[in-house]
């Protein structure tokens, strides 16, 4: 009871723990963005050959996972990809770890990826920023899940350009609970149900159109989900300027890599990143931009 007080009175002191765990949850998220696809790449790879009754006796493609015939986000331990060095505890602390080995493997001495230590310091500041935005209340807690899943989908699809049903379905219904529950979002039961219905449609409609239009698919079945879960979050009232967020940071963003880096346009860029960007952006100063964008025409 006395540190819920603690926390309810001294909001540097929950920005600091929010901030802490926020680390200590990206090194998980780490974990988890790396092995959920190659877990499906597996359950699907099975799958096939169980309904084509064949053996299973391909080798699987992701060169990390063959290594090990049980393969989860528990089995393996965390290993060097290089050297398969188990990783020890003290060798496996956010972003210190990394700045005391010098971002590198502690047995041979291979590079560490600056995007592991990168993936723990933004979720541990967008933690904090969450939980300085809205307090010390349950609802703060349900919002952090929510970002931590927006992350774990940014990077899953900007890899695999794949957002995992294993994410998004259960976030959409997380988002439906807690404004069922009204924890304090001041989002309605009935404007959640019709965020995530007209989410959904929204998206499976533009989607529809522009295969009619052009033979060709526009976005693939998990952004509609991913959508559908931001409006069951936020509302229905959201939704307009989630997508035109996300539309616009994704037309930047695309040109930048085709103009910038050489990237081929005919090389499909994955949306899901900016509908999540847009989400987490609305979520944190959603009303803002709403109220001054009214401002600029009233």
């Amino acid at each position: 009871m006395e540190i819920i007080t603690l926390l309810q009175n001294s909001l540097p002191v929950l920005t600091a723990l929010s901030f802490v765990l926020g680390l200590l949850v990206g090194s998980f998220l780490n974990v988890v963005v790396y092995r959920l696809p190659i877990m499906l790449q597996r359950e699907w790879k099975a799958q096939c050959c169980e309904y084509l009754e064949i053996e299973n006796t391909e080798p699987d493609s992701n060169e990390g996972s063959a290594k090990f015939s049980k393969f989860n986000l528990q089995t393996p331990d965390s290993h060097c990809p290089n050297c398969n060095r188990k990783i020890r505890p003290w060798e496996n602390i956010p972003v210190i770890s990394y700045l005391v080995l010098g971002g590198k493997c502690a047995g041979c001495k291979s590079k560490i990826s600056l995007r592991y230590p990168g993936v723990e310091f933004v979720t541990g500041l967008m933690s904090a920023l969450v939980a300085y935005t809205f307090g010390a209340e349950w609802l703060t807690l349900a919002l952090l899940v929510f970002t931590w899943c927006l992350i774990s989908m940014t990077l899953i699809d900007f890899d695999h350009q794949l957002l995992p049903d294993n994410i998004t379905i259960p976030l959409l219904w997380l988002g439906l609970l807690v404004n069922a529950l009204d924890l304090g979002f001041g989002v309605s039961a009935a404007d959640a149900l019709l965020g995530a219905v007209i989410g959904y449609l929204s998206l499976w409609s533009f989607y529809w159109l522009f295969k009619l239009a052009t033979g060709k698919e526009g976005m693939g079945y998990g952004d509609f989900k991913l959508l559908a879960a931001l409006g069951a979050w936020m509302g229905w009232q959201q939704l307009l300027l989630i997508v035109l967020l996300s539309s616009l940071v994704g037309a930047v963003v695309g040109i930048v890599m085709m103009v910038f880096l050489g990237r081929d346009k005919q090389i499909p860029i994955p949306f899901g990143p900016y509908l999540a960007a847009a989400g987490w952006i609305a979520l944190i100063w959603g009303d803002a931009l709403t109220s001054q964008y009214l401002a600029l025409y009233s």
